[in-house]
């Protein structure tokens, strides 16, 4: 993999302390339910530096993620609830696999093939996130297995031809893995009978200083992207037009604080009210290489987390629709800015832009993706 050092001004180090052991905030049985006649529970992977992930199969949720600070203290790094009911009543998304595609296409409709395909409106005049029933309300059929690279669990989900207004009977597994080497790993596989549009992403929401322990401004962020999809207005909708933002507030090939410029007047950033971008990764945009995609360090734990992925692009959002509304798993409201997301990606709205890369599978054809999110700290 090329750029796996990429401007990492200071080494990280696997922590070597015994993780100490957290207060349950949760069990199984929390999990255990039924949604359109499916069962629903609850896994989890561990590791043996401590390192800690527990999902759900309504949606491929990833619930939390526990690892350890410079001092191998324990912290749950990922938003979210702590029970099935919660998911299904505050925010469905949180942590959540989606699809069959991941952010805005514009106004809500689609051409492929000579017919057009009508979504659902649900943000301003555009189709976010597949609409309100996509695949993170999906019960998914999952199995416990054991993998190369550490246990795993296989969630499989059969999304039927027309659902969500997408074409096509789409199979699609996701596998989450746990390494040694404190790796998630997130493998996506899917195929269609019919030619449909997919982009698949997690929508795991990161605050390295524990869930809901305050805002992320204080994160040191680096994007390895030189470039993104413009957007004018607050629908954020990509124009078409690819933007260069090399020395601009939204620059993060240099390790930059959150918080630094987030409240810039620059327009982009403006009409956005803080990072909710695609950054294009300088990589090549159509063979799906496994490159460096973005890093995160909060100071204060020491906690830092690697992102790499094969995807072109990765959609930075810094938590600003968070308004204080949510209480999470630990009964700490979040509030805006308690977390980030990196959300590995085609570009938002490509299905009505031909020259972005296509995210077109055609029957016959595998689709086939990777991110990990790699945790560490640093002394």
């Amino acid at each position: 993999m090329k750029k796996l050092a990429f401007l990492f001004l200071i080494a990280a180090v696997a922590c070597q302390q015994p993780a100490k052991k957290e207060e349950a905030l949760y069990t199984k049985a929390d999990f255990e339910s039924s949604i359109d006649g499916k069962q629903t529970t609850l896994y989890t992977l561990e590791n043996a530096n401590g390192m800690k992930v527990t999902l759900t199969n309504y949606g491929a949720k990833i619930v939390s993620i526990m690892v350890p600070d410079r001092k191998g203290e324990l912290a749950d790094v990922a938003l979210g609830f702590r029970s099935i009911e919660e998911y299904q009543t505050l925010d469905a998304g949180q942590g959540a696999v989606v699809g069959p595609y991941a952010n805005r296409i514009a106004n809500a409709q689609f051409e492929l093939n000579g017919e057009v395909y009508q979504l659902e409106v649900n943000n301003h005049n555009a189709n976010l996130h597949s609409g309100t029933q996509s695949f993170y309300r999906q019960v998914y059929d999952a199995q416990e297995i054991k993998t190369e690279d550490g246990p795993a669990v296989e969630m499989t989900l059969l999304s039927p031809d027309g659902a969500s207004g997408f074409p096509g009977n789409k199979e699609v597994t996701v596998t989450y893995t746990l390494t040694e080497n404190n790796e998630l790993k997130i493998d996506y596989q899917a195929t269609t009978d019919k030619a449909t549009h997919f982009n698949l992403t997690n929508h795991v929401y990161f605050n390295l200083k524990g869930e809901g322990n305050g805002d992320i401004l204080d994160h040191i962020v680096v994007i390895d992207a030189d470039s993104t999809t413009e957007v004018l207005t607050n629908e954020l909708i990509p124009t078409g037009k690819i933007m260069s933002i090399k020395g601009t507030d939204m620059d993060f090939t240099i390790p930059h604080p959150v918080g630094e410029r987030i409240d810039s007047e620059m327009h982009a950033l403006a009409v956005a009210g803080g990072y909710d971008h695609n950054y294009i990764l300088n990589k090549d945009q159509e063979d799906g290489e496994m490159t460096f995609c973005a890093s995160v360090y909060e100071p204060e734990s020491g906690r830092y987390m690697e992102v790499f992925t094969t995807e072109p692009a990765v959609q930075f959002y810094t938590g600003n629709f968070l308004d204080g509304t949510l209480t999470g798993r630990s009964g700490k409201i979040y509030e805006h800015r308690y977390g980030l997301c990196l959300e590995t990606q085609h570009y938002p709205d490509s299905p009505n832009h031909p020259h972005f890369p296509s995210t077109v599978l055609e029957p016959g054809d595998t689709l086939n993706s990777t991110t990990i999110y790699k945790f560490s700290v640093k002394e």
